[in-house]
């Protein structure tokens, strides 16, 4: 190949990422040109509905899929976290770079945690994971929906629309925002989203001459993760704007897969954690699967897709 065409959002946390896959793609193969197709997507343009409401993160998706299947683009790059559990049949992720800090970020300019709001205090955040997650903690906080790319979210709360704000802490160091984060939110706090600082590349699952040029850039570590992470979601047949997150760490010899689902207003939430060794990431995500089931998970999820 002499040339390959990213798909990707066209906010500027999509382009960042979008031009981190073309920089390693330019350091691993120089000979090869690489083109960036920025898309608006159907997630870009319904941004007063919770995303919830619009019909969740894989409104972000879809377009970029489509250039890939009418052959307009060879790679669509995502935050992983946005990804839906079911891809369309004939396209893959088939490269995942490593994963950048997965915890989600408290951002405000008078307070340095959730611990420190005051009763009433207005939160935004776009997610409703981390509003189930926070109303568990604080059901005296005002939860608002806060939707727009990162530094419109930030404009908002300097504007004084929210006394805080959540956002992943990936995104603000990506965009060299890192300084604006008061507290980073420990996951045994917030269990983060699944797949939530990671970047993956997806591309037609027939196209060997672009699965050959992504393997160079497959971080195997995060893959796993991710992997773990997924089958949560996949298991319980449960799209990525319901309240579930699933988080796997690693040690040297083993992999530690957490994960919950909750109700949004934090009244409910059931939670399972494993551990075991690399190659038993099946029985790992079954275990926590069973466990879930065992407390209701499935008829939680399946009160939430009514809804």
């Amino acid at each position: 190949m002499s040339r390959i065409r990213i798909a990707t959002r066209e906010s500027q946390l999509a382009l960042w990422q979008a031009n981190e896959v073309s920089q390693l793609l330019s350091l691993h193969h120089p000979s090869i040109e690489v083109e960036i197709i920025g898309m608006t997507t159907e997630g870009d343009r319904f941004l007063q509905a919770s995303l919830a409401a619009a019909g969740g993160k894989g409104l972000f998706v879809k377009e970029l899929e489509q250039c890939l299947l009418n052959n307009n683009a060879d790679i669509a790059v995502h935050s992983m976290k946005d990804v839906p559990y079911e891809l369309p049949a004939s396209l893959e992720i088939h490269a995942i770079l490593e994963r950048e800090d997965p915890r989600d970020a408290f951002v405000s300019n008078k307070y340095k945690s959730l611990t420190d709001l005051p009763i009433n205090a207005v939160v935004g955040t776009s997610s409703t994971r981390r509003e189930c997650q926070i109303r568990a903690l604080r059901n005296d906080l005002d939860i608002q929906p806060l939707r727009g790319n990162v530094n419109t979210r930030l404009k908002k709360l300097d504007d004084s629309e929210y006394d805080a704000i959540i956002l992943a802490s990936a995104g603000l160091k990506r965009l060299g925002f890192e300084d604006r984060i008061a507290n980073f939110i420990e996951t045994d706090t917030s269990l983060p989203a699944i797949g939530q600082g990671a970047i993956g590349i997806e591309c037609r699952d027939n196209d060997s001459d672009t699965r050959e040029i992504l393997a160079p850039l497959h971080h195997h570590a995060t893959s796993l993760a991710v992997i773990a992470e997924r089958g949560v979601s996949t298991a319980l047949s449960a799209n990525c704007h319901l309240p579930i997150a699933a988080h796997a760490t690693q040690s040297a010899d083993s992999l530690m897969l957490k994960a919950l689902v909750g109700l949004p207003d934090g009244s409910k939430i059931i939670s399972a954690s494993a551990t075991g060794a690399h190659n038993e990431i099946a029985q790992i995500i079954q275990q926590v699967v069973n466990e879930l089931m065992e407390q209701g998970a499935n008829e939680l999820v399946d009160s939430l897709r009514e809804e």
